[in-house]
């Protein structure tokens, strides 16, 4: 399960409550966890995910509104796909049932389809169908609910952790809603520790925390509320066997088997790791990278971030010596919105490998910096008569482009000609390095400038081709 919080399974089907009587879990014992104990009962109390809760949104219309609309729900663990099903279950006057994509087949979603069909028929009430991790389904299992969603037999509420656009079939998509969640921030992983310390249906001032503990568990949560009440409530319990009315670091790092990364996202430790990683990419250390990568992963640093310095990295000090870094880290990047973590770190950590052990060349960034300081230093001049704009009329008539030479003209498409203004027209920006793939890349460079330049002895010659 993959809501906000774990739900128990029922065993042999589909799980079925009368209309607004049911919820997808019993709650209202003092054994069920504290992540169950505290899910929101109303659209109000749920955290984060502001888009959905706003008035006139599609969860508004379908809990409030009465309205018939089948939500697809895409968001990582714990950011509330399972608290919304349980919020409908709670709040609307339909029958709700719950079908697990892990253990429930074709013959339950048609037997919970046949049934709900049954009662609109008989009695006119209408049926909830939650399909909690549809992802899971076969596109037979998928096919099975099509006729239901399509004729207005259920109003579907199915939620998944994966891309839908590669999860769940075009014709299930199409008749659904789209809602995306998005991971909790840290702040919002706070509110819910801090409530849950205080509500009666917690802790309800049993125990207090230290700053230092709050902070470590919203580090470890992740973004995912679930987790960080449920790490709550190990630390609760471990405070409470050493009879103490205060839940500190040691205590949270006891009670996790996770000890504290020092690491501030907002200060010196977030600059500074950050800069090691870097550097030590930059310098080839793929080891010493690898341990920078892992402690902004168990401090949870913004993947994001990882990724945009990669891609900032393989242009900055790799360049053209491998020019497939650039490849790799862009891929990495898309990898990191496509997929999310957890998984995506391992995306992230390849891509850091393959540009620690990269050749490397500052060249472009050299190039870049020297060609910026000339036009700072108001080196510009006018662009050559012959490069200009000649598309309007009478441009040729004041030499706009009178003597340009069409490069696909001249042999091997190299053809001799000034493209620099005067003031820079002898300028050298590009040097490139004997490094790796770009020792080939600075001959041809060399053979090719001499060409366009006019040198003596460039016209016997092929650039050559890569």
């Amino acid at each position: 399960m993959d809501g906000l919080f774990d739900v128990p399974e029922t065993a042999g089907g589909p799980r079925r409550t009368t209309s607004g009587s049911g919820s997808l879990s019993s709650a209202d014992h003092a054994s069920a966890p504290l992540a169950v104990r505290m899910r929101p009962r109303t659209l109000d109390e749920l955290v984060g995910q502001e888009q959905l809760r706003a008035p006139g949104s599609p969860l508004r219309q379908l809990i409030e509104g009465d309205r018939s609309l089948s939500l697809l729900l895409w968001g990582p663990p714990g950011t509330g796909k399972t608290t919304i099903a349980s919020i409908v279950s709670q709040q609307t006057a339909r029958r709700f049932v719950e079908v697990s994509a892990v253990s429930a087949g074709v013959k339950e979603v048609r037997a919970a389809i046949d049934a709900a069909r049954s009662d609109l028929v008989r009695t006119g009430t209408e049926t909830v169908l939650f399909v909690d991790e549809v992802h899971r389904f076969s596109k037979a299992q998928q096919d099975a609910l099509l006729p239901g969603v399509e004729n207005r037999w259920v109003t579907l509420v199915a939620a998944t952790t994966e891309n839908p656009y590669f999860s769940v079939i075009s014709p299930l998509l199409s008749r659904s809603l789209l809602l995306r969640l998005q991971s909790l921030t840290d702040d919002d992983v706070a509110g819910v520790i801090d409530l849950a310390l205080v509500d009666e249906r917690g802790l309800a001032g049993a125990v207090g925390i230290t700053d230092e503990a709050r902070s470590h568990l919203v580090r470890m949560a992740g973004g995912d509320a679930r987790r960080s009440l449920t790490y709550l409530e190990a630390a609760a319990s471990a405070a409470a066997s050493r009879e103490s009315e205060v839940i500190d670091l040691e205590t949270t790092e006891t009670a996790v088997d996770q000890a504290a990364v020092r690491y501030d996202r907002q200060g010196d430790q977030h600059y500074d790791v950050v800069s090691a990683f870097i550097k030590s990419v930059r310098g080839s250390d793929a080891d010493a990278a690898m341990h920078y990568l892992a402690r902004m992963f168990e401090a949870g640093e913004d993947p994001r971030f990882i990724a945009r310095r990669l891609v900032i990295l393989a242009s900055e000090d790799i360049g053209l010596a491998d020019p497939t870094a650039m490849t790799t880290a862009v891929a990495a990047a898309q990898a990191v919105q496509l997929i999310g973590m957890p998984e995506a770190r391992f995306n992230l950590a390849q891509a850091t490998i393959a540009l620690a052990v990269a050749p490397k060349s500052n060249a472009v960034t050299r190039a870049l910096d020297a060609s910026i300081s000339d036009v700072r230093a108001g080196k510009i001049g006018t662009v050559p008569p012959h490069l200009r704009d000649a598309h309007y009329a009478g441009a040729q008539k004041i030499g706009h482009g009178a003597t340009y030479v069409y490069a696909h003209d001249a042999p091997y498409a190299i053809a001799t000609q000034e493209y620099a203004p005067e003031p820079v027209a002898d300028a050298t920006y590009y040097e490139p390095t004997a490094n790796g793939a770009e020792a080939a890349v600075g001959e041809r460079w060399r053979r090719i400038r001499r060409i366009v330049r006019g040198d003596d002895g460039a016209a016997g010659g092929q650039p050559g081709r890569r």
